[in-house]
């Protein structure tokens, strides 16, 4: 059993389909899948369930898939560990984000670092929390930017900072020109949030829990296309006020503040706890404090 053997069996497991695995391993699929089948002879199972269509994972390939994830990672922190002894700020930091931060928090960060740490770029996997949360725990990122509550054993969790939330609603919205909105008046409204799968719909329900008793909450895939709805009159949204900065508006909406008390989410940096790169966690977390910003109430 070797290591290129236990990345073959991972890449196959990610991609279902030993063509896209092999390229993905740099190497030719039947070398692939030679190396594959002489694992599954010595081990005396079948990993993979193979057909014309698909590619899955066996019962106990799963298991062995899981055991492999492990192994590798394990390499990797020995790899980290000798870093330690040299400069760990240099090599691409895998940085985890959800999706409602990545696009407002990435373009200010990266300014700073490619200053502060410019032999450290950043490998960028926007997720899901609970994507991001398996990622993490599996060794494919080295951190992730989540918003809290974030509880995972074996993590460490750096509050990093408040963000309010506003409120946007069409021009010609009757809301228009108020100067700030209750929370509770939302619940007479369309409002659109992200579909069930995105954290940060539960998020703002947390925040603005009259919400949970209204009739109709609509439902977008992203931020971006929740704001076009919003632009097209089909309802109003609630937004981290990042993603309402004036770059982002255009004239067929209006921003308008929440009154007190203000709704807010605490957004935090996660990292195993065994991860050797600590400068590159402080430099990160130093870029991310650096932010100037009035949406970001620093911690």
């Amino acid at each position: 059993m070797t290591l290129s053997e236990l990345r073959f069996v991972i890449a196959v497991a990610k991609e279902r389909n030993f063509r896209r695995a092999a390229e993905r391993c740099y190497v030719s699929q039947p070398a692939l899948s030679l190396a594959i089948k002489k694992l599954e002879e010595d081990l005396g199972v079948l990993i993979f369930e193979r057909n014309r269509n698909d590619v899955s994972a066996t019962p106990i390939g799963e298991k062995i898939i899981a055991q492999a994830t492990r192994a590798l990672e394990e390499v990797a922190q020995i790899r980290d560990i000798a870093k330690q002894g040299s400069n760990q700020l240099g090599g691409a930091f895998r940085l985890g984000l959800i999706y409602s931060v990545g696009p407002y928090l990435l373009p200010e960060i990266i300014p700073i670092l490619r200053l502060s740490a410019p032999e450290m770029p950043l490998s960028i996997e926007e997720n899901l929390t609970a994507q991001l949360e398996i990622q993490l725990k599996n060794g494919v990122i080295d951190a992730a930017v989540v918003a809290l509550p974030f509880d995972m054993p074996g993590v460490v969790t750096q509050p990093l900072y408040d963000e309010k939330y506003v409120v946007m609603v069409p021009i010609n919205h009757h809301w228009a020109d108020r100067t700030s909105i209750q929370a509770h008046e939302l619940m007479d409204e369309n409002v659109l949030l992200l579909n069930s799968g995105h954290c940060y719909s539960h998020q703002v329900l947390q925040a603005c829990p009259d919400l949970l008793h209204k009739g109709q909450v609509l439902q977008g895939n992203s931020l971006e296309t929740i704001r076009s709805m919003v632009a097209s009159n089909l309802g109003i949204t609630v937004l981290p006020c990042s993603a309402a900065a004036d770059r982002y508006i255009n004239p067929l909406v209006k921003v308008i503040p929440f009154a007190a008390p203000v709704p807010v989410r605490r957004i935090a940096l996660a990292w195993r706890k065994t991860y050797a790169r600590e400068l590159a966690i402080e430099c990160l977390m130093n870029a991310i404090h650096a932010v100037k910003s009035e949406c970001l109430e620093q911690l």
